[in-house]
């Protein structure tokens, strides 16, 4: 059968893993104790009746333990979900802790209090924006300084290096004929002399492009000539039946005076054979060049 004053004796004098003792007094390290005081009514060892609240992920939960199922350790503690609502998590609290010890039922309300408090901090410190504070790694800053410390000095020694030879090369120490140094005034007349040079070349090809003239043959000759080939062609054919025919046919006779240009192309001439062969009616186009100072008759 269980004692709790036994329990309690063992705890408090010989040994409690719990326990730990500081200048400011004695604590208790146990998640299930009350108040987190090491003495006899906040023990949650001693005691086999007792109640406690614990947080899980932001909810918290109404512990209870009786003296029925000290003998199950599997089911010591009944857990009872207590709602977000201050008042509502009292009522229930109250509910199920009726009849038992007023302290136990005090210190519950007390530790649910000070909970929900925490909770409402806690979200307003993750609301606000704070300043994050980052170590700085110490080697790596040193090794860092030192590299550039030796990087400029050894910038600063090859830049005394440069000095140094130009010097000599300018006083002459090592002679002119080995090295190809020439002083600054030489080196900017000649420069001016390329440049002069340069510019009076892109003027006088600026001059040439403006007075060349070009020719160009124009791309229509050669639809030209082939235009000439077909009105030749069927005028030479007809030329034998034009004075046969001429005073039968002069009612339906059609004379046509144009200048040549590029709408007279094959396409257009056979267009206007069709036109003609439908219509059963002889045409007789009459072509006049005044170039050539002729004309020429077809019969289509």
């Amino acid at each position: 059968m269980q004692n709790d004053e036994v329990i309690w004796q063992v705890l408090r004098h010989k040994h409690c893993s719990f326990m730990s003792k500081i200048t400011a007094g004695i604590f208790c390290r146990n998640p299930y104790n009350l108040t987190g005081v090491c003495n006899r009514s906040s023990c949650p060892l001693a005691n086999s009746r007792y109640a406690t609240i614990r947080d899980h992920d932001g909810v918290f939960y109404l512990y209870m333990k009786t003296i029925e199922r000290a003998h199950m350790p599997n089911k010591l503690w009944e857990r009872i979900k207590l709602p977000r609502n201050y008042e509502k998590a009292l009522e229930i609290i109250d509910k199920n802790l009726m009849y038992w010890p007023k302290f136990l039922v005090h210190k519950a309300k007390q530790r649910l209090t000070k909970m929900t408090q925490m909770r409402i901090r806690m979200r307003k410190l993750a609301l606000k924006t704070r300043e994050k504070i980052v170590t700085t790694p110490r080697k790596e800053m040193k090794r860092e300084s030192r590299r550039e410390e030796k990087a400029l000095t050894a910038a600063a020694l090859e830049r005394n290096i440069e000095k140094e030879l130009v010097e000599r090369v300018q006083k002459g120490t090592y002679g002119d004929d080995i090295y190809n140094y020439y002083k600054e005034e030489m080196y900017a007349k000649v420069l001016e002399q390329i440049e002069s040079e340069g510019k009076e070349v892109e003027f006088e090809k600026e001059v040439e492009d403006e007075d060349e003239i070009e020719y160009v043959e124009w791309d229509g000759a050669d639809e030209e000539e082939e235009d000439m080939e077909d009105y030749i062609a069927p005028s030479t054919e007809g030329s034998d039946q034009d004075d046969d025919e001429s005073d039968d046919d002069e009612s339906e006779k059609v004379v046509v005076h144009r200048k040549r240009g590029r709408a007279d192309s094959k396409y257009s001439l056979k267009k206007q054979e069709k036109d003609a062969k439908k219509k059963k009616g002889r045409v007789l186009v009459e072509v006049e060049h005044d170039e050539a100072d002729r004309r020429q008759k077809a019969i289509i």
